[in-house]
This record gives C-alpha cells, structure tokens and sequence, in this order.
C-alpha cells in the first residue's frame, strides 16, 4: 500500500521538514534504499529516530496522499473479470496508530467494499497469489519461494535499481498494468 499507492516519501518528506525545520533532509531524488530511517541516521545518529517519529505518529498514514492514479488503476483492476484484487500492507511494528489507518486510508480511497480486500502482514511472503506489486526490492520471509511474482513499482528509492531478468517493473499506474496482469493468465482453453 505505502510506495504503491499511497505517496509515503512525499507524506514522510513533507511532515518531517514541518516538524524539524532546521533539520538536514533528503530530498526525493537523492532517496537511496527502501528504509528511510537508515538514510537519515547517515546524516546524523539523531536524524533516523526523528525520521520513525513521523510515521509512528497520529494521523501519519490516513493524511498521506493517493499516488497519481493508483486509485483508478486499482478500481478498474477489480472490476475486471477473473481478477481478484488485495491490498497487501505491513504495518509498522509500533502499532498504536498504523493499522486502523491504513484501512481508514483504503475506506476512504476506494469504498469500505475494499475493506474485506485488506491483507495486513509483516511476511507478504506467505501470502497466495499471482502478483505482487511492490516498492520494496527485496521481499523476503518465511516462504522462500512465494507463489507471486514480484513487480517493482518504482519509486523515489528504488528508481536507481537495475533490475536483472526476468524481473520486472511497474513505473507508474500510467504505464501498462494490464499487460502485466494479462501475462499471467491462461491462454483461452487452457484448464485451471
């Protein structure tokens, strides 16, 4: 959900420069490395405990902002026949606020239907599906080999990352996810 389709480094960014305005920040275009707290400790050891007070904050994750057509790419994707759509989110381990934002975030973005499509987990790995369309580059758990195919949807940390076949990436909700979709579904006769 965070990286994918809601904006968590222009939501972090932002609330970090109103609450430490005379703090060091990282500017979106220089963010390295899926963990933002380990980017800012490397500016200053104080830096990464401030960076997770934001996150860990009220209202952190029900403000944050949709990405730029993550909420109709992902209507459209579940109204589409034999696909079968979940939002797939961990939450943060300081609990306290994080997951009843996050499904207020999805209540209020897409419907309180998408409620019963909510998947919260620490370990995405153990989870059954197809794909899984992800911010993070390196998923990993329980499951060694998870039944998804992971697609890197790319992002401020990420965009750097060159990827080695046969993995692929989702640049934007504009660029072609339904050619992503329709490659792993059956050819027409083909059983299940």
């Amino acid at each position: 959900m965070d990286g994918v389709l809601a904006d968590f480094e222009g939501g972090f960014l932002k609330k970090f420069r109103a609450r430490y305005p005379d703090k060091p920040y990282i500017a979106l275009e220089d963010r390295r490395g899926f963990w933002v707290s380990e980017q800012y400790g490397r500016l200053g050891p104080e830096l990464s405990e401030k960076a997770i007070s934001i996150w860990e904050s009220k209202n952190f994750f029900i403000e944050l902002d949709p990405l730029p057509g993550a909420v109709e790419a992902v209507k459209e994707m579940a109204n589409l026949a034999d696909t079968d759509v979940f939002i797939c989110t961990s939450p943060i381990k300081k609990y306290h606020y994080c997951p009843y934002e996050k499904y207020a975030w999805v209540e209020k973005h897409f419907g309180p239907e998408f409620l019963e499509q909510i998947v919260l987990t620490r370990d995405k790995t153990v989870v059954s599906a197809d794909l899984l369309i992800d911010d993070r580059p390196d998923i990993t758990g329980a499951e060694l080999n998870p039944t998804w195919e992971h697609v890197l949807f790319t992002a401020c940390h990420n965009k750097h990352l060159q990827l080695k076949p046969p993995s692929r990436r989702l640049h934007s909700w504009s660029d072609d996810w339904k050619a992503i979709l329709d490659s792993k579904r059956l050819p027409p006769g083909q059983a299940t």
